[in-house]
């Protein structure tokens, strides 16, 4: 139902996904898309997803986040992000949309290499 509306945000939302590493991403999508594709004048849209190792955390999702997963299905780049990663992705009622890169960091990453 939304595959369209996704598709159109796919690649800043790759880009929210990588740099979700250092921090919080926040994006804010436009109502209008969601209008259009759900013919609802006030769409509700709203969700909080977890994605572990490229998997959905929840069964039966909601429409808007089955289109989400199958837009990221279709696209490798996205899959080879959300496989390695484990993601909270939530959208609200203003669509305001939110993805946290919850994977722990590991020391490797904490310490810097040593300088010779």
């Amino acid at each position: 139902m939304y595959t369209h509306t996704w598709k159109k945000y796919l690649p800043v939302i790759r880009l929210l996904l990588k740099k979700s590493a250092v921090a919080e991403q926040t994006m804010t999508l436009n109502r209008t898309d969601f209008e259009r594709t759900s013919r609802i004048r006030k769409p509700v849209c709203s969700f909080a997803i977890e994605v572990v190792n490229g998997r959905l955390g929840r069964l039966n999702p909601a429409a808007q986040v089955s289109s989400l997963m199958e837009v990221f299905a279709q696209d490798d780049a996205s899959m080879a992000l959300l496989r390695r990663q484990h993601y909270a992705i939530s959208l609200s009622a203003d669509f305001q949309l939110v993805i946290k890169n919850l994977t722990p960091v590991t020391e490797e990453k904490l310490t810097e290499p040593a300088s010779e």
